[in-house]
């Protein structure tokens, strides 16, 4: 009778267990992504295998990939091949605009895509006609952030001078590591500027100035506590991407070690 109540013990004890093990985490509900530039020197094949072993399933597309010239058949194909690793390539860019011509050819490049929104960072005389281009399309633009190192739009407060009113279709796509490395409170700009913020990149940072770099997240000086209660706070629902511009020869590691950290504040804060 004692064995027969020991093993009837020890199932009971696996059924909890395995009822535990299949309890979803919070930051299963987080949209968590990776941005195209993390796999600048790999095919599309080898990064979205990287991304289904970590179990990601968003990815910012770079035209290295998907060149702007890109047809509709040639979309549909790439579209195809991220649906078989089970992938969204949920935004396209950054791209880069330096006249009218190359403002017009992203906004046709995302619409055969498909897509209502696209990463891309315009020329500041440029604006006005991105703008009316968002108005006649449509398709909104996520103004990607550079920091401290003189390129167009170092951070949100730049996109908001330069734009003045959200309701036009232009926001930010946010670089968190370039907003700390700007000097300013991350979490704190997230809540000041939610209704701007069309998309984040994500990283860590060895220095909250211009000499910061990228790091393993949780390595570096990033409070990502605040942060995700942040996002938390003001009910953000996009993509949070992961942008690993270090060993970009073979970021796998780092990029695996970034996401798991990752899962685990975001566990920690919801």
């Amino acid at each position: 009778m004692k064995k027969i109540i020991l093993a009837l013990s020890a199932l009971a004890l696996s059924a909890t267990i395995s009822a535990q093990t299949l309890e979803k985490h919070p930051s299963e509900d987080v949209k968590i992504g990776v941005a195209g530039y993390t796999f600048l020197r790999f095919s599309i094949d080898e990064t979205l295998a990287s991304l289904q072993k970590m179990g990601v399933h968003y990815l910012s597309i770079k035209d290295f990939w998907l060149p702007l010239s890109a047809t509709e058949e040639q979309m549909a194909a790439f579209k195809e091949k991220c649906a078989s690793y089970d992938v969204d390539p949920y935004i396209l860019g950054p791209i880069y605009m330096h006249s009218e011509a190359e403002v017009d050819r992203a906004f046709a490049y995302t619409e055969r895509f498909g897509l209502k929104m696209f990463i891309g960072v315009p020329d500041y005389d440029l604006l006005d006609y991105v703008i009316a281009k968002v108005k006649e399309t449509g398709i909104r633009v996520a103004i990607h952030t550079h920091g401290p190192d003189g390129a167009a739009f170092p951070d949100i407060r730049t996109v908001v001078e330069k734009v003045g009113d959200p309701s036009l279709g232009v926001g930010c796509c946010m670089d968190l590591g370039h907003t700390i490395r700007m000097g300013y409170n991350v979490a704190k700009d997230i809540k000041k500027y939610s209704k701007w913020i069309y998309d984040i990149h994500i990283k860590d940072e060895t220095a909250a100035d211009k000499s910061g770099g990228t790091w393993e997240m949780g390595r570096g000086i990033m409070d990502f506590k605040a942060i995700i209660k942040a996002l938390k706070k003001v009910k953000y629902d996009g993509v949070v991407s992961l942008e690993f511009e270090k060993d970009n020869t073979a970021p796998q590691n780092g990029v695996a070690e970034s996401i798991g950290y990752l899962r685990g504040v975001i566990d920690s804060c919801y």
